[in-house]
């Protein structure tokens, strides 16, 4: 089990420091019964406008994990907190419904998983995103799902009837070819062979699937890159990307902590190899280069990439598929006037 360990957050006002050792981090479930499902993203380098997130945390518990600082504005830690004091969203599908009723909704790709991992462990026994992919299947709103668990083969009824009514396409998150390295890494995940197996589950019943290798991260997984792309391609993987590791706030510490505590031999190199990639810093926050890193090391990974790429006959999700809008509303239930 792990022992409670969060960076100081940034939006209290005061730090409070044990003074004994600190206990273990054991697992705790909150509601939050939300307005608004729908989070707009205003970044002009993201493919999608709009995100669902069930589920506030994730029990994934991955180092590298962007969304870890957005647990600090509930009052938690993004460290230890973040993927153990978990938060459930129940009335999620009713406000996703509520909101495509609105006269200015006009239909537009809702991508699943935009901050936390819509299909980690909570969803087996809560089902929320079920019932909002339910929602979005009634109105033929085009989907887009971001996930590392093969959970999501649960849901094929509606993947098949969003594929064949709307639109519909799923991303498995695949940063490490080697199982070894990915447990140090992102240590409650389902294993890669999982995910693979998941996706060609998914592949076979014509459901499109991507792999995303997100994120790089320099010094240890970018020659995984044509291994993974290779595998996503015989799992029946359609599309890829990647992306490269953004230690944004306080990602920052808990990443170098715990690959220090992970890698002590590689940690010296991941940095060197981030801050070279980086311009001399770890982190980058300007749209259009946060993804992105510079020089020349970067520039061979972006062609190990692009040779595997090529090779393997993938296609790009931006450029070679566009979204249609086939949103509809339903029409209302007519009932009998008389019996």
């Amino acid at each position: 089990m792990k022992i409670v360990d969060n960076p100081p957050n940034p939006f209290e006002s005061a730090h409070r420091e044990l003074l004994e050792p600190a206990p273990h981090a054991a697992t705790q479930v909150f509601e939050e019964h939300t307005g608004a499902i729908l989070t707009r993203n205003d970044s002009p380098d993201l493919p999608f406008r709009w995100s669902v997130n069930p589920y506030r945390g994730c029990f994934h518990a991955c180092a590298y994990c962007y969304a870890r600082p957005s647990h600090q504005y509930w009052g938690f830690g993004a460290g230890t907190d973040f993927e153990s004091k978990l938060i459930v969203k129940p009335n999620a599908a009713g406000a996703l419904r509520a909101a495509f009723l609105k006269p200015s909704w006009r239909g537009e790709l809702v991508v699943f998983s935009g901050n936390t991992d819509c299909y980690q462990p909570l969803e087996a026994a809560h089902e929320i995103t079920r019932a909002c992919l339910a929602v979005c299947a009634d109105f033929r709103n085009p989907v887009a799902i971001v996930t590392k668990a093969p959970l999501i083969q649960r849901d094929m009824d509606l993947l098949r009837t969003l594929n064949a009514e709307a639109f519909v396409r799923v991303w498995f998150s695949v940063p490490f070819a080697d199982d070894a390295v990915a447990r140090k890494v992102e240590p409650q995940t389902p294993s890669v062979g999982k995910r693979l197996e998941a996706m060609a589950a998914l592949s076979a019943a014509g459901i499109p699937t991507g792999v995303l290798i997100g994120p790089v991260i320099p010094g240890l997984n970018e020659q995984d890159v044509p291994r993974i792309l290779h595998l996503a391609r015989q799992a029946g993987a359609t599309y890829a990307a990647h992306t490269l590791l953004r230690l944004n706030d306080n990602v920052r510490p808990v990443f170098l902590s715990r690959m220090a505590d992970a890698f002590p031999d590689r940690i010296g190199k991941i940095v060197n190899r981030l801050k070279e990639i980086r311009g001399g810093e770890l982190e980058e926050k300007r749209f259009f280069a946060r993804h992105r890193g510079r020089g020349p090391a970067w520039r061979t990974i972006e062609q190990l990439f692009e040779i595997a790429f090529r090779k393997e006959g993938f296609r790009r999700f931006d450029q070679d598929d566009p979204v249609p809008n086939t949103f509809t509303r339903p029409a209302p239930a007519q009932g009998r006037l008389f019996s």
